[in-house]
């Protein structure tokens, strides 16, 4: 799996519209699943982004844990993390789980956040989204649970 997580003042996530998804401060989390992602990644990238610590302490260090501030999780699927460019202009998706496979992960690895007592919103699986943030910091964190970067 891989995600783009980004530390945010607030984000929210439209479909049609429609606000389906909004936090205030906590993390924005853009994640994409793998063809060779199971529930282990899952679990194993939830556990990670609910521990970074990315937002800063009293000193001012980024510190402290999204469970340590009270924070949320905006989570929104995001097949296209898989996009592959290396061998021309257009993205390849090759690599990126099928709808029928990434839905329950991108399910479990919400779950996984929730049972961290994470407060969690989400966007809406294969819509077409509008989302709105602000960065703090910015703060931008690429994670893959291959461990390619």
């Amino acid at each position: 799996m891989r995600a783009v997580v980004q530390r945010v003042r607030r984000a929210a996530v439209r479909v049609n519209g429609r606000v389906c998804g909004a936090i205030e401060q906590g993390l924005l989390v853009l994640v994409g699943v793998g063809r060779n992602d199971g529930p282990a990644e899952a679990a194993a990238l939830a556990e990670k982004i609910a521990h970074l610590r990315i937002f800063d302490d009293a000193a001012g260090r980024m510190n402290r844990s999204l469970l340590e501030i009270g924070g949320a999780a905006l989570v929104v699927s995001q097949f296209t993390l898989y996009g592959d460019v290396r061998r021309g202009r257009r993205p390849g998706f090759e690599r990126a789980a099928p709808p029928e496979q990434a839905r329950p992960l991108y399910e479990e690895f919400v779950a996984r956040l929730r049972e961290q007592g994470l407060t969690v919103a989400t966007g809406e699986f294969q819509a077409r989204m509008d989302v709105e943030l602000v960065n703090e910091g910015p703060v931008t964190i690429l994670l893959d649970t291959e461990k390619t970067f």
